[in-house]
């Protein structure tokens, strides 16, 4: 017998010690547990993306992590991602800070300063971040290596601050994706409300 009571919307909660869940959630504007290109566009443009690199973005992310986080299902035009699958979609040339299932290797983080950051203890230099990603590219790998590319060049235009220093602390918040949060309010808060 079906019940007549209406169900509540399901929203969809990454796991607390997946990283990775945590980190594309954030894109999972309406929290239903897939990521559509309108909805990275969004959360680009929400951290202060250009509509260019928002564009960019969402074209390039889910046409990319769409048919991996996805498995057994049928190609979709509307080039979903899902949040519960997105360790599927790791890539190569990366930094290792995720592990195959999305958590976060605290060893890999403290490894990226531990070798990288000569300047400053706590923070990478322009200089240094190319080290480090000439350091994690692996041979023949030009799809890892352009994503990694992309992932850290925004990061850094994004983050740094104005002496040019990608701090340690801002790169454990992009992981977790409590980063996306920050720049959403700071942008919010900065944005003039029209007043009528």
């Amino acid at each position: 017998m079906a019940s007549s009571i209406p169900t509540a919307e399901v929203k969809v909660v990454p796991e607390k010690d997946n990283f990775l869940q945590r980190h594309v959630a954030y894109f999972d504007r309406n929290k239903d547990g897939i990521v559509y290109p309108s909805e990275t566009f969004q959360g680009f443009r929400a951290i202060g993306c250009g509509y260019l690199l928002s564009t960019f973005a969402a074209v390039f992310i889910n046409i990319s992590l769409s048919s991996k986080t996805r498995p057994g299902k049928g190609f979709s035009f509307s080039f979903p991602i899902e949040v519960k699958n997105i360790n599927l979609g790791i890539h190569s040339s990366d930094s290792g800070v995720y592990d195959k299932d999305g958590r976060f290797v605290a060893s890999k983080f403290e490894e990226i300063f531990a070798k990288h950051a000569h300047t400053h203890r706590d923070a990478l230099t322009n200089k240094e971040l190319k080290e480090l990603l000439k350091a994690n590219r692996e041979p023949n790998d030009c799809r890892g290596g352009i994503l990694a590319f992309g992932e850290w060049k925004v990061l850094y235009n994004l983050c740094k601050d104005k002496n040019g220093l990608l701090h340690k602390e801002t790169v454990r918040a992009v992981y977790d994706g409590s980063l996306f949060e920050q720049l959403e309010k700071q942008r919010s808060s900065q944005t003039p409300k029209n007043h009528s």
